[in-house]
């Protein structure tokens, strides 16, 4: 009997503001421990928690972002549990009526696409951090209060490499949209994973297990080629898969339990009685949906479509935003895309990371990338003229068509051509006589030569071909 796996991921995004979500303290990675914090993100008896708007707007961009719909009426909910890095012994968050639900995220995987559904994504606190000692433990609340999306799956994942692939398109859409940096390794991101086995044809669902806080996406596809397997072998002998919560020892290689599964009932859930119910006018969900950028894969596909780009270069663009915007102006109105592509990814993209610089500081403007590959289609200038142009333009922000006539560079004629091929031949025999005997290569030599006479003014192309019909006669 084959076996499928059924994977559902809940992902906890911390939201990019400034101050955390029920109070005025800073939302800052590094801080000392135990320094951004007060009464009200401590839990201290008698406070009382205000919302911050930012966040709320975050998560209806979000929702935006996910394709999701974001209703009318939401509510905050306590989920009441007594660990450590709880201080108010539960946590604010989403139960019933969360702040976005029903959405869906699409993304390229194994050549085509996937589309894995998106349950809701609700808004939270996120709670402390535990450290433990030799001797002793501790715990900084600076992370408590936090403002935390929760994104939750439809059970759609079907193997460690798609988990793997969604969760880097998840990522992109957050930073794009603005919504979070995702850092991983300062902890703004974290992951679940639900993962059972059943088999293949049944529809309903088998007993799950879920491995929590995962901080890696590579953890996340390790963890899930272990306990696929795992599950699969302990079904097939007959045993049964206990519903529950289990750790990924990234050392061992393996998944150890933690603690039977909690459901609904056991965190006892009630309306949170110090807020209000979040009720959105149209108003206020028009200006958040004003916030809304092209995603990833839509300005991929848009790259490719509408200047016809390969999917490396529309990738180049899709991972660097300002060079896209760059490269998107100094196209308009140019038929020869591609050589603008060309000069922006290879020329321009070096020329910044060489001197340390962004793009907005740089002073070549795109309207002379534009002319740049007009003047080489042209044929006014030649391809190692227009190298030279580049550098130029790149240090001084000057046009290259007033390079070029200051440096008085001019195409050399049917006349000069000859007369620089015919030398060239005449002091490469050897090169010449190979070539003659079928060693194409050896052409290479005596079009250098004529390169070095003309001083860059011919063009390569003209110049291979004239030679190549001297030479067979």
């Amino acid at each position: 009997m084959e076996y499928e796996s059924v994977i559902g991921l809940e992902i906890h995004v911390q939201l990019k503001t400034k101050s955390k979500m029920w109070c005025g303290c800073a939302n800052e990675y590094g801080a000392p421990p135990n320094t951004n914090v007060c009464p009200v993100c401590m839990g201290m008896p008698g406070v009382l928690p205000v919302a911050n708007e930012e966040a709320m707007r975050l998560t209806a961009l979000a929702g935006y972002l996910l394709n999701c719909e974001v209703p009318k009426f939401a509510k905050f909910d306590r989920k009441n549990y007594f660990y450590p890095d709880a201080p108010k012994n539960y946590q604010i968050t989403q139960y019933d009526k969360p702040s976005t639900r029903n959405g869906y995220v699409e993304f390229e995987f194994e050549g085509g696409l996937q589309r894995v559904g998106i349950t809701r994504a609700h808004l939270e606190e996120d709670l402390g951090k535990n450290f433990h000692f030799d001797r002793e433990s501790g715990v900084d609340f600076n992370r408590a209060g936090v403002p935390l999306l929760e994104i939750v799956t439809e059970p759609d994942i079907r193997n460690p490499d798609m988990a793997h692939a969604f969760l880097n398109a998840l990522k992109d859409i957050m930073i794009y949209g603005g919504v979070s940096d995702f850092d991983m390794e300062k902890g703004m991101a974290r992951c679940d994973v639900n993962i059972s086995v059943r088999p293949v044809g049944q529809e309903s669902f088998n007993a799950r297990r879920e491995i929590k806080n995962m901080n890696s996406f590579s953890g996340v596809r390790r963890a899930l080629n272990y306990e696929i397997p795992e599950q699969t072998r302990r079904t097939k002998a007959g045993e049964t898969i206990q519903q529950g919560t289990v750790r990924w020892n990234d050392d061992l290689g393996v998944t150890e339990n933690m603690r039977s599964k909690e459901d609904a009932h056991d965190y006892r859930y009630f309306p949170e009685p110090d807020l209000m119910p979040f009720e959105p006018t149209d108003e206020w969900l028009e200006e958040v949906r004003s916030r809304v950028v092209e995603l990833p894969l839509a300005r991929k596909r848009r790259f490719m479509s509408d200047y016809e780009l390969p999917e490396g270069d529309a990738d180049v663009f899709v991972q660097n935003v300002p060079l896209g915007d760059f490269f998107e102006a100094a196209v308009e109105g140019v038929k020869n895309r591609k050589a603008v592509a060309n000069w922006v990814i290879n020329n321009l993209r070096a020329k910044l990371v060489e001197a340390g610089l962004e793009i907005g500081d740089c002073q070549i403007q795109p309207a002379a990338v534009a002319e740049l590959v007009g003047l080489v289609d042209d044929k006014r200038i030649t391809s190692k003229n227009a190298q030279e142009a580049f550098g130029i333009m790149f240090e001084t922000g000057r046009m290259p068509a007033a390079i070029a006539d200051e440096k008085g560079w001019k195409p050399a004629d049917a006349g000069e051509m000859e007369t620089f091929c015919d030398a060239a031949i005449e002091a490469n025999p050897g090169p010449a006589d190979d070539f003659r005997n079928g060693k194409d290569a050896a052409l290479n030599r005596i079009l250098g030569h004529v390169m070095k006479l003309s001083q860059g003014s011919a063009d390569p192309g003209q110049v291979r071909a004239l030679l190549a019909k001297k030479l067979r006669g």
